[in-house]
Parts: C-alpha cells; structure tokens; sequence
C-alpha cells in the first residue's frame, strides 16, 4: 500500500504527481526543483538553488519521518554540465558521510527553466 507524503514545506507539485510516495518502508521523492514554497522564488544561481532544493528535499524527507542518512538514490538533473562542481559542492555538504548512489544529467530543459532538479530515494 502506498501512502502520500505532503507538506507545505516544500513546492507543492506543479503537475499531476505528488511530492513523494512511501511504500514498504522506502520513500520516493518526485524531483525537487528550487522553488522557495514560502514566496514561490527561484534564486538565480547554481548554488542557491541547489541549495533550495536540498531543503526542499529536507523538508519532505522531515514530513515523512526520514533523514538525509535514510537516502540511498539521487539523480541530479543540471540545465548545464558547466553547473556540475557547484552542484556538487552544495549536494555533497548534506552527505559529507556515506552518500547515496547517484546519477547526474545534463537536460536540454527544466520546469520553469531552473538550473537544477534532484529526485531521491530513501529507505528505513
């Protein structure tokens, strides 16, 4: 049985998807991208809104009762491969021990044009 996770702590989705999924105690997070949910912004740089994401991600990963340390599985999705170090510095901070798996990609687009989109798995 599949259960919906939601908060406002994070965008809310902008399609006909959820935030997330947790089924059999493993919870799958539709890709964040850097919407602020209090104000609907999207900061301009690489950085900032890697860093959006990742409390994005945070928040929803807090509602479902998990931790960045439950993460096994991300894919990055970047605007551009020229982002990649920033990301990566940014991403890395959240999982300075024991990161998950990881796929990155460059896209020829992303919603509302953002510089990067990341979804996660975790599990308990």
């Amino acid at each position: 049985m599949k259960k919906i996770i939601h908060t406002e702590n994070a965008p809310k989705a902008i399609g006909p998807y959820s935030q997330a999924i947790e089924a059999n105690g493993m919870l799958f997070i539709s890709g964040q991208i850097p919407v602020n949910p209090e104000n609907g912004q999207i900061p301009e740089t690489i950085e900032a809104q890697t860093e959006q994401v990742m409390k994005n991600i945070g928040a929803i990963l807090n509602e479902a009762g998990y931790g960045f340390e439950h993460v096994v599985k991300s894919t990055c999705l970047l605007s551009d491969m020229v982002n990649f170090k920033a990301m990566n510095e940014i991403y890395g901070k959240y999982y300075a021990v024991n990161p998950p798996a990881r796929a990155a990609f460059a896209v020829k687009t992303l919603p509302l044009n953002v510089l990067v989109e990341i979804e996660t798995i975790a599990v308990k």
